[in-house]
């Protein structure tokens, strides 16, 4: 994944490989998609690899959040997989995120490119209540983000997991080469689900979004090739 690249991707949010397997089988073209918790705890690095032999690029979406030398050899680890995008939570702090860089850095093997690591600032289902009231955090939900994507890009990160309604800050503040990826995608007819706050491809791809990820309007579409190319149209993927 480089700088240049605009992908929306996937995310597989499958109990397990045998629904990968059957809605990938939809598709003539390689994807790039998004493996979370629930499927790579049931499915481990055996889906990764399979995923990888058949030319699908992946983000691998572990948040990890742990104390710095898990995290660091835990990214060593996953390195080894040849994933393309992996994340951290950026509440886990600076050192935590250093660490994570320089896991990923040994267990790149020589000659390719080691994964791109972002940070996860705040989950799209999170409100401002929540983070006052639940998480009695003394900035608001949008200053801290910002706050997040700042520190994130000053330990090493590539880029972090927002909304797209934080983009044009975040740009603002680290410039345009910081990897914003953003969740809570939906059309204008799509249902929100659990997710507060949400746009469009279009308005996304507006506001400056480097990748978009789209789970539930496409695997739960009828048809779902017909709605990749519609997201893909919207969004105005070359990928």
């Amino acid at each position: 994944m480089t700088t240049t690249d605009h992908p929306l991707i996937v995310a597989l949010d499958f109990p397990d490989r045998t629904e990968v397997n059957v809605f990938l089988s939809h598709f003539n073209e390689r994807l790039f998609v998004k493996v979370g918790m629930e499927l790579f705890y049931r499915e481990g690095p055996d889906l990764i690899e399979e995923l990888k032999s058949d030319g699908h690029r992946i983000f691998l979406d572990l948040k990890l959040h742990d104390i710095p030398t898990t995290v660091e050899r835990a990214m060593t680890n996953i390195a080894k997989l040849n994933v393309d995008l992996i994340n951290v939570h950026a509440l886990g702090g600076k050192t935590m995120m250093e660490k994570a860089i320089e896991g990923l850095e040994k267990g790149t093997e020589s000659g390719k490119v080691r994964p791109r690591c972002i940070g996860v600032t705040h989950l799209t289902s999170s409100t401002p209540r929540m983070i006052s009231d639940e998480l009695k955090m003394g900035l608001g939900l949008n200053e801290h983000v910002l706050h997040l994507a700042k520190l994130s890009q000053e330990s090493g990160l590539d880029g972090v997991v927002c909304s797209a309604l934080e983009v044009g800050d975040i740009l603002k503040e680290s410039g345009p080469d910081f990897l914003t990826v953003t969740p809570g995608i939906r059309l204008l007819s799509d249902s929100k689900d659990d997710q507060h706050r949400t746009v469009t491809p279009s308005e996304a791809n507006q506001i400056g979004s480097g990748a978009i990820v789209v789970g539930r309007g496409i695997t739960r579409a009828e048809n779902v090739v017909e709605a990749y190319q519609m997201y893909k149209k919207e969004w105005g993927s070359g990928s």
